[in-house]
């Protein structure tokens, strides 16, 4: 199975590390033109690099900016008005308790899980559907279906991505456009490793064990029994961003090592 996306802009936000920039260079590789994005310069500049030498054949930009912010997402539409493939990945996580989170905090998840992939949806879809052709993908969490106790906020923001993926899709019937969501579980980003190094005190392949066994006690439905990594759910990705996955729409794409104990 051949992916080409040669001739196709991918826009991934909050993609200057983790999965995001693991789809980034997983679309480069197959020839799509990648803007990454991120809050810092620094991490931006050093992703656009690393996606070039990765793939020398491939463009990559980098736009550095808060997407959530209404303000910043216009000044993206100028400065990368044609998109082909719009990757909402932004996101953001934390433990805390229902009753200890506050209405800023509510507001904040919202912002940056919800309404970010809201508004982009909005500024590029459009454009797609006047083309013929696009994708359209949220990366919400099996968190949106299995609801943690410890971050019930962030696992209400990742089901609203769900409902809006669904919907979407349903606005976009007929044109070409698919809205797909792509739920991952937990998985060795540069987010969780920094987290387990603070919590652990441990390197190297000391967190790949400490992450292992992270998931055997928080999650036991795991099949497979591991954390994934950042290339098993770009994976997905990619295969949902091509042309290949033109009678997938709508869907909840489960990459999460059979957590969620459902069939379907």
């Amino acid at each position: 199975m051949k992916i080409d996306l040669t001739g196709r802009t991918a826009l991934i936000t909050g993609s200057s590390g983790g999965i995001g920039f693991a789809a980034a260079a997983a679309l480069a590789s197959s020839g799509a033109s990648v803007v990454v994005n991120g809050r810092s310069s620094e991490k931006v500049d050093a992703a656009v690099e690393r996606l070039r030498s990765l793939s020398p054949s491939s463009s990559a930009q980098g736009f550095v900016g808060d997407l959530s912010k209404a303000d910043v997402a216009e000044k993206l539409l100028e400065a990368h008005p044609e998109c082909d493939v719009l990757i909402n990945n932004l996101g953001m996580y934390a433990w805390k308790d229902f009753f200890e989170t506050s209405d800023a905090e509510w507001e904040d998840f919202v912002s940056v899980n919800v309404t970010s992939g809201i508004r982009l949806s909005r500024l590029y879809m459009p454009g797609m559907m006047r083309k013929g052709w696009g994708r359209v993908i949220f990366v919400s969490s099996e968190s949106a279906i299995n609801i943690p106790a410890d971050m019930i906020h962030y696992g209400i923001t990742k089901t609203a991505q769900l409902a809006l993926s669904r919907g979407l899709a349903k606005r976009a019937a007929g044109t070409g456009v698919t809205v797909n969501s792509v739920l991952p579980g937990p998985t060795l980003s540069d987010g969780v490793v920094s987290m387990l190094e603070g919590a652990t005190g441990l390197k190297g392949e000391g967190i790949l064990g400490a992450a292992d066994d992270f998931v055997k006690a928080n999650r036991p439905t795991s099949i497979i029994g591991r954390t994934a990594t950042v290339e098993e759910v770009a994976n997905m990705i990619l295969y949902v961003a091509s042309p290949l996955s033109s009678a997938t729409t709508g869907a909840a794409l489960r990459v999460e090592g059979g957590i969620v104990d459902t069939a379907f």
